[in-house]
């Protein structure tokens, strides 16, 4: 090997050592590579910043602004609506759930998709009384499944298209995806409806109708007003009026900046006291609407204020790349600049038991939160916050639905008749959406996920780096001594499943990334077209159902589902193996290898 390739391959090493270890996130990795490579001069000056303006990642910003127009819309939420009138049978709502996260994942952002349908699952769990994960895990792989029908369902998929431009074809146009997705969709979505939920755990207790979905009992804090109910009396008393009604626990009560612990009930409250309590949604209000207190859940006792009792209860996640991760209510100022009431916080079905002030937010978090704003998606959605449910589900306006439609599918037929390139297609969307007030100036920021931008737009030089050095050929040509006395279709199977493998590893677009460069030098020592070696890493790109951290989609379910690292492989190793023994063939009769 060179010393350029050693450097690469040592950077690369590094690179993916730091997204598995994943103490930092994933685009201030790639950020660091891409300074590495900086620093030995590995890829010239003047290169080293064009992944930023690559038509790959302007399509992929363009898919996240038309995303959020279709959801300010009410596109998805239109149907997402029908879906709420389905029976109790759960093969039916299974079927209608998976079927329509993966429509919505073929021409938006599959993780805005599964977004839009995550609270219509949790809804029907609780009120049909099972465990969300039945529904939820599903309802991930079928997001995962649906982006890999058209060119912008998922980012694998423009990333690859451009990557077969460079080599001297045309890229993949919109529906070229298609036959190979559409078969490994149908496939996935029928193993998931008959066979594969039955192989997700069920370790939540089953929801009733009466909550949500119990991951913990909330931890939350009340202070008692001057005309209280209970103000003069004791906790015996309050106790008392509600043990038949609500479960509650006095964790604490804080006076004067001195708290006790585990109070004894004799304590007679006084105004301005300070109760921290552990109870689930529904004995939290019934106690507010029976004591008078007020909620104090943002702020200390002393500078607490009355949060108006009518505004909604709301659960939401906290997403990966939401902003609240690492600090806390009271940093932030929830309340103050965002207009949003923290009142509880479960963490993974173990509860919270501190200040909620002091909480330091992370992934997964389950938070119960009050709005006063009649648009309570807007702060939650800047916050990076996904809903759940509310208090009595609710679904978005759909007063633009006709109008954005018409929008979308002009820019689509734009694409698929190849008037405009892809990116121009879809900023020309966007912009139109934002001009037809669909899209709001203010979201024009919020909605791009710049976490993935960055990740993409650095990680390219690292893919010109791994090909100019050699690197792609050296790994292609180790790969070709080891393939030769192989079919050319089982070379393509490999290609699929080491691609596959990666990508439950580290980000589904750093491994097209890193991949699909190796694919055409593959193809080109075998004397073969590239098309079916590409196709092959999208599709293997795509379909991470072994772990939770190889697709957003999979992440967002597993606090609310209940999920544990181990329990994705359960329904995701069968249905991996299926997407290659389906993919394959297909891909053989569309895209021929000579």
């Amino acid at each position: 090997m060179t010393t350029d390739q050693i450097i690469v391959f040592s950077i690369l090493a590094v690179t993916l050592a730091l997204f598995i270890y994943n103490r930092w996130r994933y685009d201030v990795v790639a950020v660091m590579a891409l300074l590495a490579l900086a620093l030995f001069d590995l890829v010239p000056a003047e290169q080293l910043f064009l992944g930023f303006g690559h038509p790959a990642v302007i399509t992929v910003a363009a898919v996240l602004l038309v995303s959020r127009g279709l959801i300010n819309a009410g596109v998805v939420d239109s149907i997402a609506r029908q879906l709420l009138k389905a029976g109790d049978n759960l093969l039916l709502q299974l079927t209608l759930l998976t079927v329509m996260v993966a429509l919505a994942s073929a021409f938006m952002n599959n993780v805005g998709a599964l977004a839009l349908l995550m609270p219509v699952a949790v809804w029907m769990a609780r009120q049909h009384q099972r465990s969300p994960s039945i529904l939820l895990m599903p309802l991930a792989f079928g997001s995962l499944l649906g982006g890999t029908l058209t060119l912008i369902g998922t980012p694998t998929n423009i990333i690859v298209a451009s990557y077969r431009k460079t080599n001297d074809t045309p890229a993949f146009g919109m529906f070229d995806f298609l036959p190979v997705g559409l078969a490994i969709t149908l496939a996935g979505l029928v193993f998931i409806v008959l066979l594969g939920w039955r192989l997700t755990p069920s370790r939540q207790k089953v929801a009733s109708t009466g909550s949500l979905f119990e991951v913990s009992d909330y931890v939350t804090e009340v202070s008692v007003s001057a005309d209280s109910n209970y103000c003069g009396k004791t906790l015996h008393a309050l106790l008392s009026s509600l043990q038949d009604d609500a479960d509650i626990a006095v964790l604490a009560l804080i006076r004067a900046d001195r708290r006790h612990n585990s109070p004894s009930t004799y304590f007679v409250l006084r105004e301005n006291d300070t109760l921290l309590l552990e109870a689930d949604p529904d004995s939290l209000q019934l106690l507010l609407q029976t004591s008078g207190f007020n909620l104090s859940a943002n702020k200390d006792t002393e500078d607490s204020t009355p949060v108006q009792q009518q505004a909604e209860l709301m659960e939401v996640v906290v997403t990966p790349a939401s902003s609240l991760i690492g600090r806390s209510a009271a940093t932030l100022a929830l309340r103050e600049r965002h207009g949003v009431n923290l009142l509880a916080v479960a963490r993974q079905g173990k509860q919270v038991r501190q200040r909620l002030s002091k909480i330091q937010f992370v992934a997964g978090d389950i938070l119960l939160v009050q709005q006063n704003d009649e648009d309570s998606a807007t702060p939650l959605a800047e916050l990076g916050c996904l809903p759940l449910a509310a208090r009595g589900l609710k679904i978005g306006k759909t007063p633009q639905v006709l109008l954005a439609s018409c929008i979308f599918i002009v820019g689509l037929a734009l694409i698929a008749l190849s008037v405009l390139p892809a990116a121009t297609a879809l900023l020309l969307t966007a912009l139109v959406m934002l001009l037809s007030g669909i899209l709001k100036t203010n979201e024009l920021y919020s909605s791009i996920d710049m976490p993935v931008i960055v990740l993409l737009a650095a990680m390219l030089p690292l893919g010109m780096a791994l090909e100019s050095s050699g690197g792609s050929a050296l790994i292609a040509n180790t790969l070709l001594d080891m393939a030769r006395q192989l079919p050319a279709l089982a070379v393509v199977a490999l290609l699929m499943a080491a691609t596959m493998l990666l990508s439950n590893i580290i980000n589904n677009a750093a491994t097209a990334v890193l991949t699909a460069p190796i694919a055409i030098k593959l193809a080109e020592g075998l004397e073969l077209s590239a098309d079916p070696f590409l196709m092959a890493v999208a599709v293997g790109a795509s379909c991470a159902f072994l772990t939770p951290i190889g697709h957003q989609s999979n992440a967002l379910v597993m606090a609310p589902g209940g999920y544990k690292f181990g329990d994705y492989w359960r329904m995701g190793l069968p249905l991996s193996i299926l997407v290659l023994l389906v993919a394959v063939p297909v891909i053989a009769l569309v895209w021929p290898l000579a």
